[in-house]
């Protein structure tokens, strides 16, 4: 019997290479489905046998809907969640998708200090056949508890843990967040502005923030550093950091906000410090939250991203790759309207 070095547990890619066929196929196999022939269904058991590769159990219960069940865990507080419509059009994108599959789901959030263990324990319970996992902060917290509980989980943003000089990747949904902001700032700059600043997220939660800088950075490497103000993706701090801006650098001409929320807050600023946008100061957001972009006076110009799309897509990857790392990237697209 041929069998992987010792420490390397061969994989569902594995036997398909082996057999010549499709990872759906041999999925298939594994789970009884029809539609497949005899030939086939013999030569991926055999090489199954050959290879001594174990399916993953977890991801077994979960297309056969042990619960029917799934965790939906966000680490933020809920109450701040619930007043963020991002979050509210991506639960909806993830509870059409689950529908589909008769599935229904359960949410969690990590609020107080206990909670983790809280999360932990019920997840372990045999509850959920599986979990989407987003709002995540480096440190890996939410990342190390999945890696030991036997159910698939899928992430909302790319999360990556470090352990050392290692970097291990889950699979996960998430924005073109450098390539939108690089479309969000190049446009600004081809309005003829010269002074441009962003109002970034806050660098401890997700990557998004840190990419949606790195693509500003990208087309203004020589942007100083009192044109960069951070915030915390609500609308009262992209208020507050927009005063900031005015306050260092009077003369700005326009400022990419990495999110609609800040991105309004900015434009509420701006107003009380008597600039008009678009004629004084331009602004971009991100996101095409229609309940604020076409809300704010004026309307916003902004990136779009499908988000109820991003939240289907996570429930969809739970239950096609629930036993595999993937990744899906959604892109993304400048919605111009009257504020840049």
């Amino acid at each position: 019997m041929t069998r992987r070095p010792h420490g390397q547990r061969p994989t569902i890619e594995d036997v398909a290479r082996r057999s010549g066929v499709s990872r759906s196929t041999v999925s298939r196999v594994i789970n009884g489905e029809p539609k497949v022939r005899a030939e086939v269904i013999e030569e991926v058991r055999r090489v199954i046998a050959e290879l001594g590769y174990v399916p993953n159990q977890a991801a077994r219960q979960l297309v056969t809907h042990r619960t029917g069940a799934v965790a939906v865990v966000a680490d933020q507080p809920d109450g701040r969640l619930f007043l963020d419509p991002f979050f509210d059009c991506l639960l909806r994108g993830i509870r059409r998708e689950l529908a589909r599959h008769g599935a229904q789901a359960v949410l969690l959030f990590l609020d107080e200090p206990d909670d983790l263990a809280r999360v932990a324990d019920y997840l372990g319970g045999g509850h959920v056949d599986g979990a989407i996992l987003f709002s995540l902060h480096p440190g890996g917290r939410l990342h190390g508890m999945t890696d030991s509980l036997d159910i698939p989980a899928v992430f909302g943003g790319r999360p990556l843990l470090h352990d050392g000089d290692t970097v291990r990747a889950h699979p996960y949904v998430d924005g073109d967040n450098r390539g939108g902001a690089r479309q969000a700032v190049r446009h600004l700059v081809s309005l003829g502005r010269r002074r441009i600043a962003t109002v970034t997220g806050p660098h401890d939660q997700e990557h998004s923030a840190a990419e949606r800088l790195t693509g500003y950075r990208d087309v203004l490497p020589d942007a100083p550093p009192e044109l960069v103000e951070r915030a915390d993706y609500t609308r009262q701090g992209g208020a507050r950091a927009m005063a900031a801006l005015l306050d260092r650098c009077p003369d700005l001409d326009a400022v990419f906000a990495a999110s609609d929320l800040m991105a309004a807050g900015a434009l509420d600023a701006l107003r009380e410090h008597g600039r008009r946008v678009p004629d004084d100061v331009a602004v971009v957001g991100f996101d095409d939250l229609t309940e604020i972009a076409e809300a704010t006076e004026p309307p916003l110009t902004t990136v779009h991203q499908d988000v109820a799309e991003m939240g289907r897509l996570l429930a969809r990857l739970l239950f096609d790759r629930a036993t595999e790392p993937a990744a899906v990237v959604v892109p993304t697209q400048l919605t111009v309207r009257a504020s840049a």
